[in-house]
């Protein structure tokens, strides 16, 4: 039999966003660079900016947590630019940037769950508490998949999406049921696509 050749890698909505900010992030990367800020710092910055806004949601404010997440939403991308600006050849950096990231997705939505649960909507708490669990669920699958050596980025929500939801719903008052609805289901969505990836990819002969 001829050997299968390999999978192309899959181009996300988040790989065309990055190639179209590229140039500004890596200017901005650069500027920061030459001011002596460093990557982890802006990290750091924007997970102190995410759990400012999980307070401001906890407490019902959600526009307002919303409008500070926008405002820590570059710094997302920022670290990666300063990175690259300095030349940095570690890859703590990444592990910290992908940890942080699961801690923000925590705290968010562990923020909207909990003032879900103060005005009794239960069935919004739900809603926030199973798109919490798909979205760990769906990095936890890629994670493990790398460690053998199989880059996995198929799926309906990528982290991107995930974001721009949340930021949407929590903005625009009216859009939070339906927003947290895609959230859920599509994060519950993107972790199965992601196993099944992985059952027809990796080598199931022991």
């Amino acid at each position: 039999m001829t050997p299968e050749s390999p999978t192309p890698p899959k181009i996300t909505r988040t790989d065309r966003l990055r190639a179209r900010t590229d140039r500004w992030l890596l200017r901005a990367g650069r500027l920061l660079h030459a001011r002596g800020v460093h990557p982890d710092t802006v990290t750091l910055l924007g997970l102190a900016l995410v759990a400012l806004a999980a307070l401001v949601i906890a407490g019902g404010a959600l526009q307002l947590g919303g409008l500070i997440l926008l405002i820590g939403l570059p710094l997302d991308a920022l670290d990666g630019a300063v990175a690259r600006a300095m030349q940095r050849a570690d890859r703590f950096g990444g592990v910290l940037d992908s940890t942080l990231d699961r801690v923000a997705d925590g705290l968010i939505l562990g923020a909207l769950a909990y003032y879900f649960a103060t005005v009794d909507q239960f069935g919004l708490l739900l809603l926030a508490l199973t798109g919490l669990v798909g979205s760990y669920v769906v990095s936890y699958v890629r994670a493990r998949a790398g460690e053998a050596d199989l880059a996995v980025r198929v799926g309906l929500l990528t982290r991107l999406e995930r974001v721009l939801l949340l930021l949407a719903g929590l903005i625009v008052p009216p859009l939070i049921v339906p927003a947290l609805v895609i959230l859920a289901v599509g994060s519950v969505i993107t972790g199965v696509q992601r196993l099944w990836f992985v059952y027809q990819h990796l080598d199931r002969e022991d």
